[in-house]
């Protein structure tokens, strides 16, 4: 995957076998909804005693069954940040060519050409485009500028890194809430902080403002003055991984509780020793 700065991320595009086990999963819910919606409609002719005719039974059907289809994958997608429940089972995961969450209009893009990936030629379609193009996208995907990824993988584990705060911002890191950063979040910051000394200095003086930007107008206390994003990004990895530190030992919350106040009360004396003061990050150098 490729950001906007031209900096490319590791992950694994799904392969034909996993998106074909997860389509027929969903297809798998898809026809028992209609069987079920069917069932209850007849059931509900038969006990009012309402005959309905042919050509309004046929119309109700080529409506709903493809409303049905669309509603199903479309509200999935966008609810579930592109998720299905045959992705999910797979591992699989809807994203933006930039790696950035689907939207309705990227959901929507896709269930309506989906009609003509898969009902077309039975799926022979979709399985073409996606065998032929370079990101295994099928045409759904091509238009709407999205990618099907693989979160989940026989790979090994990443080595544990362990990120300690740096020397002259240890209080503020101290201080940092971490609670406002989600998984993904944490892992994006992860690794570009691994990856960091080999990208070149443009982009990647823009992709840790552009990773940067978001979590310092939610975490609290805001980044120091003059601070670098990167350095930012460090400091609220080192954060992170303390609190589930903190979070995984069994008297973490007694002694986190116990370390709050003397850390409130040495807030004023570490502001006053840090070089830097609270405002915006520093220009890229």
């Amino acid at each position: 995957m490729v950001t906007p700065e031209a900096v490319a991320l590791e992950f694994r595009t799904a392969n034909l076998g996993s998106r074909i086990l997860a389509f027929l999963i969903d297809m798998v819910v898809v026809v028992a909804g209609i069987v079920a919606a069917l069932f209850a409609v007849a059931l509900l002719g038969q006990a009012s005693d309402v005959v309905v005719p042919d050509w309004v039974a046929l119309t109700i059907v080529l409506v709903l069954l493809p409303a049905w289809w669309l509603g199903y994958f479309i509200a999935f997608e966008t609810l579930w940040r592109g998720r299905t429940l045959g992705k999910a089972a797979l591992g699989l995961r809807v994203v933006t060519k930039e790696g950035a969450p689907v939207r309705f209009r990227h959901a929507a893009v896709r269930g309506l050409l989906g009609l003509v990936d898969f009902l077309i030629l039975g799926g022979f379609l979709a399985v073409v485009f996606i065998l032929f193009s370079r990101d295994n996208q099928r045409l759904g995907d091509m238009v709407a500028g999205t990618l099907v990824l693989r979160e989940r993988s026989a790979l090994a584990t990443p080595a544990p890194v362990s990120f300690a705060p740096l020397p002259g911002l240890e209080h503020y890191t101290a201080t940092l809430d971490p609670s406002g950063v989600g998984t993904e979040e944490y892992q994006a910051v992860r690794t570009f902080l691994l990856r960091a000394a080999s990208l070149p200095p443009g982009p990647r003086s823009a992709l840790a403002l552009q990773l940067a930007d978001p979590l310092a107008a939610r975490l609290r206390p805001p980044p120091p003055a003059g601070i670098s994003p990167e350095l930012y990004l460090h400091c609220v990895a080192a954060a992170y991984q303390q609190r589930q530190r903190l979070a995984a030992a069994p008297a973490a919350p007694a002694a986190a509780a116990a370390a709050a106040p003397a850390a409130r009360e040495r807030s004023g004396e570490g502001a006053r020793r840090s070089p830097v003061e609270q405002g915006g990050f520093a220009p890229p150098g």
